[in-house]
């Protein structure tokens, strides 16, 4: 009999290894530097056995997404056989945005379906009017980007070209969108290459065994660290930006012994913008934010995210009816609402939770026509300040909360596109005073060469991220146009703007807010 721990702890290790096969034959420098991937392996039932440690806001959506995927194959009548692949994008099933591709493929041992291998990746453009596809002016999810239902883009291992052909005549960049297509086939492929070795040596009703096991572990461990929080209901708000509008996102955090019980009734209704967050979204901040707060190692499987019940109301902007645009909900709203579970667990875990980090992913999508031909699409997120916390200041210049990617480094940036950066540092003094100071955002600036079309999807211009226990709020966000002819245009929040050769683009990301009073008489004990 072997040990079930030695079996889900290779499951892990499998996972990561798709993860790093993904990124090594990536094309686009946002998956290959950034990597804005996330992998993971689920039971026959779909439920999550073992992940990779890749995008927070991608992990929590798999247990939503392959689910809806079954579902959808159960209701459609279709079977998916050995060397069987699909692929889609549509958030409603998948789970986040149009940009996240989704590629699940089937585990047969000996006939025997065992499982399931799963990858995301976010793809620089996936069509639409703006570079990038994350449009803010999107009023439908139709004008964000081509939306692909789950279809067979394999069929017992033979790639399906017409498929493909669509696919790749939608995205503004195909041979990079076939270069990042091709690689999470592949990864998917060491997935199952890989679980059918440990099938192989360790029989396949073992390994099945070892995967409950694993689950039922993460299910106990759950339950024990939460039996430790105090019993009760905890209740926040948080804002999102729209033109001049603040939309609250409300919840009611419950602390019971079953687990966490996430409710937001009086969230604002879902609106004709891209901020509005499919149900995989809203799943995926708050497990993150409860996860987040647990001490120890705990696997983060269908164990942990069976204690978590997220009641979102329909029509709602953390649970919108298609067909709401959602890009924006993806990578902004997201950040809302892990801020908002982590405000109203503040007050059940004061010595815990740190003050609000910057709140943004700070999308910067920008793109154009080449001269030779061709289409370019670049696409960044940029990190900023990370909350104070107690015992410690913040962090400065990381990604914070639901993005877990690196930058591009800009000499990457500038060899593949017209581009021509002026400045990336620290900037100082954004983060918010207090006894343990928010961590300082990013500045970091570039020059087009070309004619191209900027957009900017981000948060926090309006309002700033929010100090604990008398910190002071960290900097808003800004982000700033220097015409060739000296002018400067502000730009908000959510915008589209076109560039002239020479053009320069400065952005300032939030600070954290600071924790305890920076006022020594009113420290923390």
């Amino acid at each position: 009999m072997i040990s079930w721990e030695l079996v889900f702890r290779a499951s892990v290790f499998i996972a990561e290894e798709m993860g790093v096969a993904l990124r090594r034959s990536a094309f686009s420098p946002n998956i290959r530097e950034r990597m804005d991937h996330s992998c993971a392996i689920t039971d026959s039932e779909g439920n999550i056995v073992a992940q990779a440690e890749h995008i927070p806001v991608h992990l929590g959506s798999f247990r939503v997404g392959v689910k809806n995927i079954l579902n959808w194959l159960n209701k459609e009548g279709v079977e998916l056989g050995p060397g069987d692949v699909m692929l889609l994008n549509d958030p409603y099933i998948s789970g986040t945005h149009l940009n996240d591709v989704m590629v699940m493929e089937p585990i047969y041992v000996d006939g025997k379906l065992v499982g399931y291998v799963v990858n995301k990746a976010h793809h620089v453009d996936v069509g639409g009017p703006v570079p990038g596809s994350i449009n803010p002016s999107a009023r439908t999810i139709y004008e964000e980007g081509l939306v692909i239902p789950p279809v067979k883009i394999m069929i017992k291992g033979e790639l399906q070209r017409d498929i493909l052909n669509i696919i790749l005549s939608n995205f503004k960049t195909p041979e990079t969108a076939i270069g990042d297509i091709t690689a999470q086939l592949a990864a998917n492929r060491v997935g199952v290459a890989r679980v059918k070795e440990l099938v192989d040596k360790y029989g396949v009703n073992d390994v099945i065994n070892a995967w409950r096991e694993g689950v039922e572990y993460g299910r106990k461990l759950t339950l024990m660290e939460i039996s430790k929080w105090p019993r009760g209901v905890y209740e926040a708000v948080d804002y999102m930006e729209l033109g001049d509008e603040l939309l609250p996102i409300k919840v009611s955090v419950e602390v019971n012994e079953r687990g966490i019980k996430a409710d937001f009734n009086g969230t604002h209704e879902q609106v004709e913008a891209p901020i509005n967050a499919v149900y995989g979204v809203t799943f995926s901040a708050v497990s993150f934010a409860i996860r987040s707060l647990m001490q120890g190692d705990i696997p983060t499987n269908e164990g942990f995210y069976g204690t978590i019940n997220v009641m979102t109301p329909e029509g709602t902007l953390v649970n919108p009816r298609k067909p709401a645009p959602v890009s924006g909900g993806n990578v902004e709203t997201t950040q809302r609402i892990a801020d908002v579970v982590f405000r109203a667990l503040a007050k059940a875990l004061p010595d815990r939770v740190p003050a609000a980090g910057s709140g943004t992913m700070m999308n910067v999508m920008i793109g154009g026509s080449l001269l030779n031909g061709g289409y370019w699409a670049y696409y960044e997120t940029i990190g900023g300040g990370t909350g104070g916390r107690p015992g410690k200041s913040g962090v400065s210049g990381v990604h914070v909360n639901m993005t877990n990617t690196l930058n591009t480094p800009i000499e990457i940036a500038e060899r593949q596109y017209p581009l021509l950066f002026t400045g990336y540092r620290i900037r100082e003094g954004s983060g918010g005073d207090g006894l343990y100071s928010g961590g300082d955002g990013i500045i970091r600036s570039f020059k087009v060469l070309t004619r191209a079309r900027l957009s900017i999807m981000a948060e926090r211009f309006k309002t700033r991220p929010w100090g604990l226990w008398g910190g002071n709020d960290g900097e808003p966000g800004e982000v700033l146009v220097k015409r060739g002819d000296g002018t400067v245009v502000k730009l908000p929040s959510k915008a589209s703007i076109d560039l002239n050769p020479g053009d320069e683009v400065i952005i300032m990301t939030p600070g954290g807010g600071g924790y305890g009073s920076p006022n020594p008489k009113h420290a923390l004990a």
